[in-house]
This record gives C-alpha cells, sequence and structure tokens, in this order.
C-alpha cells in the first residue's frame, strides 16, 4: 500500500468521524500555491525570473490569498501532526518527519532547485557561464552572485523553506511533549472556541494582528531559519494552534455555521488592504498617515485569519467526503509541491523570448507545469530509487 510523505501528511478520523474536508483543503492550498507562484512571474515584486508583461494588474488577486495561504498549511500541518502524535512517541515522531522529510529536503537543495538560482542569475546579473558552471559554484557554496547589496546565499532551498520550518516546528513540539507539554495543549484544544462562539474568530485574531503590528518591521519575512521571528511566531502558532484543535468536531461543526460571517469579514479586510497596497505601495506613491499605516496591518490579520476560517467552514460543509481522486492527490501532492516552482522558473524563462500574449503565456505555464507535476508523481511511483527523494512512500 502506497503512503505519503507530504510535509502535510493526510488526515485521519477525530472522534470516530472522518475528516477528509481537511485533506481537500491541504490539496486545494497547494494547488493554490502553484496559480500564486505563476503569478509571481508577472507582478512587480521581486522574483526569481520576470515576464515581459509584469505589471500590477494581479496584484489585487495575489494579495486575496497572501496573507492566509501558508499560515492555513501550517494549521494543517498541525493537525495531521496531532494524529501521528497520538499514536507514537515523542521521539518516534521526530525521528518519523526527520525521515520523511529530511532527504526530499537535501535532494531539492543538491538538485532540483538549483535551475531557479541559475535562472535568476541569467536574468539579473546576466550570467552567461552556463549552468555546469553554476552548477560547480553552487555546491561551493559560492556567495559572490550579487546584484549591489543584494547576494544570493548558495545553496539556497527557495520554496523548500516550508519543509526545512516544519521540520524544526515538528523536533520543537516533540520535545515540549516530551517534557509533558501535551496536556496544555489538549486543554487549549478543548477550551472556550466552543462555548463561547465568537472566541474562535476574535482570539486568534487579536493575536495575529499583534503581531503584525509589533514584529514585522523588526523580522521582515525572509525565510532565513536564524532570523525570522515574525514568520516563526505566526507559522509555529498556528502549527500548536491546528495540533490542539484536531480533534474537536464540533469546532470545526461550529466554523461551517459561520462560514459566510468568516468570508464576509475577510473579503472586508481584503478589499480594504488591496486599496492601500494599490495606493500607497507603487513606485512615486505618497507615504500613508500613519494611522492608514496601522489599519492596513490590522487588515491583514483580520483577513489572514478570517479566511482561513471561511476555508475551514466551507470545506467542512461541502467537502467532507473521500474519493478517489482525492485519494490519488493526498499522495501526489509533495512531489507536486516539490517540483512546482522549477517547473514555473524553467518554463516562464523559456517561454519569455517567445514574446506570446499573456493570456497565452500564462495559460501554457499553468498547463505545463501542472502537467509536470503529474509526470513527476508518475515517475516516482515507478521508480523506486526516486521514491524517498520525491516524498512518495
Amino acid at each position: 500500500m502506497m503512503t505519503t510523505t507530504s510535509p502535510v501528511p493526510p488526515v485521519p478520523s477525530a472522534n470516530g468521524q472522518r475528516l477528509p474536508f481537511l485533506d481537500w483543503v491541504r490539496v486545494g492550498a497547494f494547488g493554490l500555491l502553484i496559480l500564486y507562484h505563476v503569478g509571481m512571474f508577472y507582478v512587480t515584486w521581486d522574483w526569481h525570473v520576470k515576464s515581459r508583461h509584469v505589471g500590477h494588474t494581479i496584484e489585487p488577486l495575489m494579495w486575496l490569498s497572501n496573507p492566509w495561504r501558508l499560515s492555513l498549511l501550517f494549521l494543517i500541518s498541525g493537525v495531521a501532526t496531532r494524529f501521528m502524535a497520538d499514536r507514537m512517541g515523542p521521539g518516534e515522531l521526530a525521528r518519523s518527519r526527520l525521515g520523511r522529510l529530511g532527504l526530499p529536503l537535501l535532494f531539492v537543495m543538491a538538485v532540483l532547485v538549483v535551475p531557479q538560482p541559475y535562472f535568476e542569475v541569467v536574468e539579473k546579473i546576466n550570467y552567461a557561464d552556463g549552468f555546469l558552471a553554476f552548477y560547480g559554484r553552487y555546491l561551493s557554496f559560492d556567495q559572490s552572485f550579487c546584484r549591489g547589496d543584494d547576494c544570493l546565499i548558495l545553496p539556497t532551498w527557495n520554496h523548500m523553506w516550508f519543509v526545512a520550518y516544519l521540520l524544526v516546528y515538528t523536533g520543537l513540539l516533540a520535545g515540549f511533549l516530551m517534557l509533558g507539554g501535551g496536556r496544555f495543549l489538549l486543554l487549549l484544544g478543548q477550551g472556550v472556541w466552543t462555548r463561547v462562539p465568537w472566541a474562535v474568530l476574535l482570539l486568534p485574531m487579536l493575536v495575529l494582528v499583534l503581531l503584525r503590528l509589533t514584529l514585522i518591521d523588526r523580522f521582515p519575512v525572509t525565510h532565513n531559519l536564524v532570523w525570522d521571528w515574525y514568520n516563526h511566531a505566526v507559522s509555529f502558532g498556528v502549527f500548536l494552534l491546528g495540533y490542539a484543535i484536531a480533534r474537536n468536531v464540533a469546532l470545526f461543526d461550529l466554523l461551517s455555521a459561520k462560514r459566510w460571517t468568516s468570508l464576509l469579514i475577510a473579503l472586508a479586510a481584503w478589499a480594504f488592504y488591496a486599496w492601500y497596497g494599490s495606493t500607497y505601495w507603487r513606485d512615486g506613491a505618497p507615504d500613508p498617515a500613519p494611522l492608514l499605516h496601522i489599519a492596513s496591518r490590522v487588515a491583514y490579520g483580520v483577513q489572514q485569519w478570517a479566511m482561513i476560517l471561511a476555508v475551514l467552514g466551507f470545506a467542512r460543509r461541502h467537502l467532507n467526503r473521500s474519493t478517489p481522486l482525492l485519494r490519488y492527490l493526498s499522495v501526489g501532492v509533495f512531489p507536486f509541491y516539490i517540483i512546482h516552482q522549477t517547473l514555473i522558473v524553467v518554463i516562464g524563462h523559456s517561454l519569455t523570448p517567445l514574446d506570446l500574449p499573456v493570456a497565452a503565456e500564462s495559460l501554457l505555464i499553468i498547463a505545463l507545469t501542472v502537467a509536470g507535476c503529474f509526470a513527476t508523481y508518475e515517475l516516482a511511483r515507478r521508480v523506486r530509487v526516486l521514491q524517498p527523494l520525491l516524498g512518495v512512500r
């Protein structure tokens, strides 16, 4: 029987009830990540490679998912880790995740991620010595690829930072469980959430807003493991919360009942945040008033949590059933995640000289990326040596 070594493993039952809706959320969140990274090829924000059609057009849509998509994945990771921890000791949990995630992380950093920084230096600093010469410098930890004061740190994990962080968070959780902290997390998960319905909306939202207000300036998101404290506070926090609430089926039913309220709050916050970004985050834009700047950060935190609740609520109501497609994708989602960004970078860079219309170019990138993801997954299923390297066992 084939099982997955996805960074977010499939979610089993809670209190005797199946929770396939959480697997649909997990698959959907990774699918959204593919579209988001295709979008990064077209927006004005810094990324590895860029289309000739760069502009502001889709940036409001990017802001629609930007605050919450990865926090949702960390929360689902916490849920799945809870079920793993319930059937194994803390030490076994840490060893299991190290083996299942560590080997793909090292393989991707050493091999599959390399085209991303290569094409980045080709586009940004006109590097012309070819891929093999770059690969030799990559493996030698060369730090001389710079544009001004901005230098690439090589080797890099790029999009695999999520896996690296999840490994660290699982290790910290395992240590906490060894010290007897599991009881505290269980009490947290069964606490006020269902007895005081507004608490599940307001309390985590308040924490996320406060973190945004106090930490983001000092510790902007860098994916540098030792200096990414805002990101750690948010991601590790929702990871622990997911662990705590994993078996609280009544809470998921509450989220289903409040799904429209959560969605409306999230969309209202996004509308303000998108307006603020479109008005003040462009070249030549005026400096915002201090209170308006604070309001934008409040809106970010509000949207972040309210949209997570809305996604969980709608999924609980409409997607709480398993299908053959879900079982197939639940195994395939990690190989998809491993390869998708490299495919986007290589395909996007290769299509740029053709100067295609933006609609044709973007649809072709999406289609070829998805096809490449499926091909990678099917290859991993059939070639035994690739299975542990690409997250399929």
